[in-house]
């Protein structure tokens, strides 16, 4: 099973086992002193991982968000104040203007992996 952005030319590391994630849900990881929330949504077969940082709450709380999707796009809902992000490109979708990093994530061999 893959589930990765396009990223052909970037360093894969390994961030957990796939047993790690809950499924529908988010956990956080740190990835040289960054905090990454990443999401397993096994239904659709994709992995998803953003900056765990809410720039509203100013808190690194999205990995505790809500998962699902508006129009058909992949997004989390803070648990702050319920602004959505775009799980693929780290988008705001109430606020064009704040965008947060999104990141190439992949599982290979029942390892999560991220991208760098």
């Amino acid at each position: 099973m893959s589930a990765e952005m396009k990223n052909e030319s970037a360093e894969w590391v390994d961030i957990c086992s796939l047993d790690a994630l809950q499924p529908n849900s988010g956990v956080c990881a740190l990835v040289e002193g960054r905090q990454i929330a990443i999401f397993y949504m096994p239904k659709a077969d994709k992995v998803y991982a953003i900056d765990n940082f809410d720039p509203f709450g100013e808190a690194n709380v999205l990995s505790r968000g809500l998962i699902g999707d508006l129009k058909g796009e992949p997004v989390v809902a803070s648990p702050l104040y319920k602004q959505h992000f775009n799980l693929e490109t780290g988008q705001c979708l109430e606020d064009e203007a704040v965008k947060i990093g999104a990141y190439a994530v992949r599982i290979d061999a029942q390892k999560v992996q991220l991208a760098l």
